[in-house]
C-alpha cells in the first residue's frame, strides 16, 4: 500500500475526496504538517494505491485502507480528518473502529441521507460520454468560491495554474469517479452518527458558495453526532481546505489540541 507521509507531532490521517488523488489536497497536507504528522494516500481503486476495490466491501473498502495506513506506520490511534467523499469514510471508521480514532474531523462532507442529483445519476451511469460535460461544468459551479477565497486576481490564476500542473501529473478517472458517486448515492450515515463516540468537528463552507455539496447538509453531522461542534469556515465554499489550507489547518488544530489534551494518540 502506497502511504504518503508528512511532518511531525502526533498523527492525523486526511483521506482524500471523490476525485481519489492525494496530490489535489498538497496545500492542505503542508498546512497541516506544520502541526502534525500527516498521514495520507491514493484512494484504492487509483493506479498509485497499490489497493483494488472489492465490490462487495463497499464503503469499507476505504475504511480498511485507513486501518492499513495506521497499521503501516505503525500507529495505534489517529486524529482521523476526511473531505468531501472522504469524510463518509472517516465517520465510518470513527463509528466501527472507535478505538483507532482520536478525534474526527468531518469537512465539507455529503450529507447523513445523501442523493446525486438526478443530472449527475445520469452522468454516473455513463461518464465516458458525460465525463467531459462534468468537468466543463466544474469551473463554473467553483468560480464564486474561488474568487471569495482569493480576492486577488493574481492568486486565482496561481492558484488555477497550481490546479492545472496536478492535473497533468496526477490526472483523475471519471470513471473512478462516477464509481464513487454510485457508491453513496442514497447512503444512510444516521446510525453510524450515532455510534461515534470521537470528539467530532463538523466543518463547512459558506452555504451560498458550496454548489458541490450543500453546506445545510453537511452540517446535520453536528445535530447527529453526540457532543459535535459545526464551524464555516469563511469565504469558502466546498474547497476550503485547498482554497484557505492555513485556516483550515488552524480550526483543525485548535480542535484536535483541545479534544485530545492530556491524551496519546500515537503508538
Amino acid at each position: 500500500m502506497y502511504v504518503i507521509e508528512h511532518g511531525q507531532g502526533s498523527p492525523l490521517v486526511l483521506v482524500p475526496g471523490i476525485q481519489g488523488r492525494w496530490e489535489y489536497m498538497r496545500p492542505t497536507i503542508e498546512a497541516l504538517a506544520a502541526s502534525f504528522r500527516v498521514i495520507t494516500f491514493p484512494l484504492c481503486g487509483e493506479p498509485d494505491s497499490k489497493r483494488a476495490v472489492d465490490p462487495g466491501m463497499g464503503l469499507d473498502n476505504y475504511v480498511a485502507q485507513v486501518l492499513a495506513a495506521l497499521d503501516a506506520r505503525g500507529i495505534e490511534r489517529a486524529a482521523i480528518c476526511g473531505v468531501s467523499f472522504g469524510g463518509l469514510v472517516a465517520l465510518r471508521v470513527a463509528a466501527c473502529h472507535g478505538d483507532r480514532v482520536a478525534a474526527l474531523v468531518l469537512a465539507s462532507t455529503p450529507a447523513p441521507l445523501w442523493r446525486l442529483r438526478r443530472r449527475h445519476q445520469v452522468y454516473t451511469r455513463v461518464p465516458w460520454i458525460f465525463g467531459p460535460v462534468f468537468l466543463a461544468e466544474t469551473p463554473w459551479r467553483l468560480r464564486a468560491e474561488i474568487r471569495a477565497a482569493m480576492p486577488e486576481r493574481r492568486r486565482r490564476w496561481t492558484f488555477r495554474r497550481a490546479v492545472l500542473r496536478t492535473f497533468a501529473a496526477a490526472p483523475v478517472s471519471i470513471g473512478r469517479i462516477a464509481q464513487r458517486a454510485r457508491l453513496i448515492d442514497g447512503i444512510d450515515m444516521r446510525r453510524e452518527c450515532a455510534a461515534v463516540a470521537a470528539p467530532t468537528l463538523v466543518i463547512t463552507g459558506e452555504q451560498p458558495l458550496d454548489h458541490v455539496v450543500p453546506a445545510s447538509g453537511s452540517t446535520a453531522y453536528a445535530e447527529l453526532i453526540p457532543h459535535a461542534r459545526a464551524v464555516v469556515l469563511e469565504r469558502t465554499g466546498h474547497l476550503g481546505a485547498i482554497t484557505r489550507p492555513d485556516a483550515f489547518a488552524a480550526l483543525v488544530r485548535e480542535f484536535v489540541i483541545e479534544a485530545t489534551s492530556g491524551s496519546d494518540t500515537a503508538a
